[in-house]
C-alpha cells in the first residue's frame, strides 16, 4: 500500500462529497448549509425524485454535480457517485439530515493522518445518536459481534453510512477478486446493506480503517425506509456472502492481509485543508477492550505512539 499512499495529496486533498437523494427537497437546505466551504465538489445522485430535489440542489449550490440514477437503491447510487468523483477523497453523506456535514473535516483529518478509510461510529466516545431505537442498537451490537468474529475486526458501529476514503481505495471496495466472495461481489447491494458491504471489504482488502466519533441527528423531514428486521436480515445475508470462508470455498485462497481497525481519541485540534482546525481527535491503534485515554496530537509524518501512561496492547 506504500505505492498508493505516495500518490496522495496530504497537504490539500480535494474532497468529493457523494449525496444519494430521493425526494429530499425539504432536507437539503439545512444539509447543504452545514457543508464546509472548501470542498472540491458535491455530487448529488438522484433516484427519480418528484419533489424538486434536483432544482433545490441547484438553487442552493449552483456548482453541484447532478447524476441521474437509472438503477435503484442506495448501493447503486453510491456506486454511481464513486464512478463520477474526481477528488482525492470521497465522503458519503445522507441527505436526510441525520449525518452532520460539519463533521467532514474530522474524517478528512484522520485520512490525512494516515488512514485509508475513515468510518463514522455513533458508539465511540464523542459520538451518539438522537434517532436510534433500542432494537436497532441491540441489532447493531449483534451484527458487530458477528462481523468482528468473522473478519478479526473491532467495529463498534457496522450500520452507519457516514464514511470517507481515499479515491484509490475504490478498487478494494468494489473488487470482484476471488477473496471478495465470487462473481457477484462487485454489487454493493440495493438497500442499507451497502454500509456493511463497504465496511467489511475495507477490512478484507487490508485497508487501514480508523473509526471516527459521529453524532446521528433525527431525520429532518419525511420518513425513513429503514426496517430493523428486514434490513437486519439483509445485513446477515451480506455478512455470509462476504465471509472469508465462503470466498475460500469458491476460489483459491488469496493470502490477502486482514485490515486493522483503529480508534479515534480526544486530543488537541488537528489542522485540515477545510478551513482551519477540525474537531479535537487524533489516532492510535485500538486493541480489543482497550480504554480510551487522552493523547497528545502527533503530526501525520511522525509515527503514531501512545502518550505517556497510555496502554498500547498488540
Amino acid at each position: 500500500m506504500a505505492a498508493r499512499r505516495a500518490r496522495r495529496d496530504r497537504v490539500a486533498p480535494r474532497v468529493s462529497v457523494v449525496v444519494p437523494t430521493r425526494n429530499e427537497a425539504s432536507n437539503l437546505p439545512l444539509v447543504f448549509s452545514r457543508l464546509p466551504h472548501d470542498l472540491h465538489e458535491i455530487i448529488v445522485v438522484d433516484g427519480r425524485s418528484t419533489d424538486g430535489t434536483v432544482e433545490v440542489a441547484r438553487t442552493l449550490r449552483p456548482d453541484v454535480r447532478i447524476i441521474r440514477q437509472t438503477g435503484k437503491g442506495k448501493g447503486d447510487a453510491l456506486a454511481l457517485g464513486f464512478l463520477h468523483a474526481t477528488g482525492d477523497i470521497i465522503v458519503t453523506l445522507d441527505a436526510d439530515g441525520s449525518a452532520d456535514a460539519a463533521e467532514i473535516p474530522r474524517f478528512v483529518a484522520v485520512l490525512v493522518a494516515g488512514a485509508d478509510f475513515a468510518k463514522g461510529s455513533r458508539f465511540l466516545q464523542g459520538g451518539g445518536s438522537a434517532d436510534i431505537t433500542a432494537i436497532r442498537s441491540l441489532g447493531n451490537k449483534a451484527l458487530c459481534a458477528v462481523a468482528n468474529h468473522a473478519y478479526g475486526a473491532h467495529f463498534t458501529d457496522l450500520c452507519y453510512g457516514y464514511n470517507a476514503f481515499w479515491v484509490d481505495c475504490i478498487d478494494f471496495l468494489s473488487s470482484p477478486w476471488p477473496w471478495f466472495g465470487g462473481d457477484d461481489a462487485a454489487d454493493y447491494g440495493t438497500g442499507f446493506e451497502v454500509e456493511t458491504v463497504i465496511n467489511v471489504r475495507s477490512v478484507k482488502g487490508g485497508l487501514v480503517v480508523w473509526e471516527v466519533p459521529s453524532y446521528e441527528c433525527r431525520r429532518l423531514h419525511g420518513s425513513s425506509n429503514l426496517h430493523a428486521v428486514r434490513d437486519g436480515l439483509r445485513i446477515v445475508r451480506t455478512l455470509w456472502r462476504e465471509s472469508p470462508g465462503r470466498a475460500s470455498r469458491r476460489a483459491r485462497p488469496s493470502g490477502c492481509p486482514t485490515g486493522m481497525l483503529e480508534g479515534i481519541l480526544p486530543t488537541a485540534p488537528v489542522e485540515t485543508s477545510l478551513g482551519g482546525p477540525s474537531q479535537p481527535w487524533a489516532v492510535i491503534p485500538k486493541p480489543r477492550g482497550a480504554e480510551f485515554v487522552p493523547l497528545v496530537a502527533i503530526p501525520p509524518e511522525e509515527p503514531f505512539e501512545p502518550a505517556s501512561g497510555a496502554e498500547h496492547v498488540h
